[in-house]
């Protein structure tokens, strides 16, 4: 398989935000998507998407012995409501709207995890995190951090491999709503083909960097990253109501 120069780069950017999420349990989407769409429009958001479930099924392939489903499904059941009031925003307010609303309320929430206030791991805290993350990733691509930001507590390990599960079942509800509103074609599967071996050598380096450095808390990169998120949700509402 030929690979061009624009290719190589996304091919790079894909192993680096691979790398990221398999050690933290998010950040694939928020590193990797700017970067490929200044490459390739179409690499976003359907490649991207099914380029983090293919990492989601790899860890909960390799974790599977001991991953807590049970906890999580709280979290992937309030999903679909979420998923739902998302939709009907998306309709309701302008991009823009929906941009500087959600930023904002994510950004409180990492001033108040920084505070040392959060929710706990329990059954109505995850339903809370798994409906804002539907709610928030099907009006703005940016769902991973209401769920990360709870786990932000929790050994690395159990953050990580609980958050691919819950991408795991969450994120075809994605697809299934991107193919509804504009085929198959807007996957891409080419792309996603050319960019596969991005995924596996991603998850390759994590599992090297695992035995090389020995972290048992991921919330300072938690923390860091849905930071990035809020500012990038919230940069976007202000461009958008600028050049509207």
């Amino acid at each position: 398989m030929l690979y061009s120069i624009p290719e190589l780069l996304a091919l790079l950017i894909v192993t680096g935000g691979i790398l990221v999420q398999a050690w933290v349990g998010i950040g694939f989407g928020l590193l990797a998507a700017p970067l490929l769409y200044l490459l390739d429009p179409a690499y976003v958001p359907g490649p991207v998407l099914m380029l983090g479930w293919m990492l989601s099924l790899l860890i909960a392939l390799k974790q599977r012995h001991r991953l807590n489903w049970r906890r999580v499904w709280p979290a992937i059941l309030a999903r679909l409501p979420g998923s739902w009031c998302g939709a009907l925003l998306l309709v309701t307010l302008t991009g823009w709207q929906l941009s500087l609303l959600f930023g904002s309320a994510l950004l409180l929430a990492v001033w108040l995890s920084g505070r040392r206030y959060h929710l706990a791991l329990t059954p109505p805290g995850l339903m809370v995190a798994g409906f804002f993350s539907g709610l928030l990733g099907t009006a703005t691509s940016v769902g991973g951090p209401p769920m990360a930001l709870l786990y932000q507590h929790q050994p690395r390990l159990t953050t990580r491999d609980e958050l691919a599960a819950f991408f795991l079942v969450g994120t075809p509800l994605s697809l299934l709503m991107l193919m509804a509103e504009g085929g198959t074609g807007l996957l891409a599967l080419p792309l996603v083909l050319k960019l596969l071996p991005g995924v596996l050598l991603g998850f390759s380096l994590s599992r090297w960097l695992e035995r090389r450095v020995h972290r048992d808390s991921a919330r300072p990169a938690i923390l860091l990253i849905s930071l990035l998120s809020a500012l990038g949700v919230l940069w976007q509402g202000i461009r958008a109501a600028l050049t509207g």
